[in-house]
């Protein structure tokens, strides 16, 4: 790939790449990984919550290596320092002065394993860094390496010795999800694998290196979002605010994540324009993490998802065209739903365009279900794409 001159497709054969190469060593859902790559191309971070051995930390490595990216590992304990993450100031001998000693977060991928396992005051340690790409010690900053990526991991079932992720902190992942057990062909895999390598952990050598990644993430930048996607990422935010469940729904600065994580997936699918379905698929795991839920719902059992699905159920999906304008063009004229204007749209734009991963407003539960699998898709020369052909599709998304 030609970093000084990267395109949509040029990022979509990559990208798939580095998923075929992540493959070659670990098991994962292709929908969990699509997800995690959005937020690593969007310049974000991302939290993974599973019980141990499913791969989680696997899956972190070999996403760094496949990018030739520098990878390190924090094992969060109850006694690890925030000068532990940080760095810290140590006095050299042989010069007579004090040295910045740079900790384990100077680097371009950093596995924050079991990050619930430290107290609060050692959690806060990350948020400059994950938040402005820069440490501050003993009143000097320090930039961090670029790109940077946060990914950490907690067990969701093992909660003596552990303390709860802050909400600010939660705040600043932007993706949180899970991956699951996988299926018997998958463990079927993963023993195959396992036969063929004589180390216990899988590595993979790289498929593309730092700049490359740069590119992709400078890419999204260019990408377009229709103003009505940008009011349809607000009114779902908006929704979650108004549900009873929630004491807090989703922030300004969650809808943010949810509208750069939005590009970054159109990136990997290879288009320079956002579609409805890049939302929906993106909502949950961008969106949920980020509800507070009140004493209710805790004792009833709703969970967040819940409530982004609630509310993608009460928001109306709109129609836009790839063709549109953008948003500040000088006419300022929106696009009008006409039957021309569906002929082009993304059928995935559909208010009965339901994705697997995000239920919209007819589907049911086995839908939400329903694994991501690979499909293709034709598209004609304007862009758009044929409903009829839908199942022909080969986006990496469903």
């Amino acid at each position: 790939m030609d970093e000084s001159n990267v395109t949509p497709a040029d990022a979509e054969a990559t990208v798939r790449d580095v998923v075929g190469r992540i493959e070659e060593a670990a098991v994962v859902d292709h929908g969990v990984l699509y997800a995690v790559l959005s937020a690593v191309f969007a310049r974000g971070h991302v939290l993974l919550e599973d019980v141990p051995g499913t791969g989680k930390s696997v899956i972190a490595r070999t996403i760094a290596e496949s990018m030739g990216l520098e990878f390190t590992r924090i094992q969060f304990t109850p006694d690890l320092l925030p000068s532990d993450v940080s760095g810290s100031t140590v006095y050299d001998e042989h010069s007579g002065e004090f040295e910045f000693s740079e900790g384990p977060v100077f680097a371009n991928v950093v596995l924050a394993d079991e990050i619930n396992r430290a107290p609060p005051k050692t959690q806060a340690a990350l948020l400059e860094a994950m938040e402005e790409r820069q440490v501050s010690v003993d009143g000097t900053t320090y930039d961090l390496p670029e790109p940077f990526v946060v990914i950490a991991t907690q067990n969701p079932i093992e909660q003596e010795g552990t303390f709860r992720l802050p909400e600010a902190q939660r705040d600043r992942f932007s993706v949180k999800t899970s991956l699951g057990y996988p299926d018997v062909d998958g463990e079927m895999g993963l023993l195959e694998r396992r036969a063929n390598r004589r180390t216990l952990s899988p590595s993979v050598e790289p498929v593309i290196g730092p700049d490359a990644v740069l590119a992709i993430q400078d890419l999204t930048e260019d990408v377009t979002v229709d103003e009505k996607l940008r009011r349809y990422i607000i009114d779902l935010a908006r929704a979650t605010r108004r549900d009873g469940h929630a004491e807090i729904g989703v922030s300004p600065r969650g809808v943010q994540r949810v509208f750069e994580a939005a590009r970054a997936a159109a990136v990997i699918d290879g288009r320079s324009y956002v579609t409805p379905d890049d939302v929906k698929r993106l909502a949950e795991p961008t969106m949920a993490h980020r509800i507070v839920l009140t004493t209710e719902a805790s004792v009833e059992g709703v969970a967040g998802g819940d409530i982004v699905r609630r509310a993608l159920r009460s928001v109306d999906v709109p129609a836009v065209s790839p063709d549109a304008s953008e948003p500040d063009a000088a006419d300022g004229d929106d696009l009008e739903s006409t039957a021309e204007s569906d002929a082009v749209a993304d059928p995935r734009s559909t208010a009965d365009g339901a994705s697997p991963a995000t239920p919209s407003s007819d589907d049911s539960s086995d839908e939400s279900d329903a694994s991501w699998t690979e499909s293709g898709q034709n598209r004609d020369s304007d862009g758009a794409t044929d409903e009829a052909t839908r199942a022909d599709d080969d986006s990496p998304w469903p």
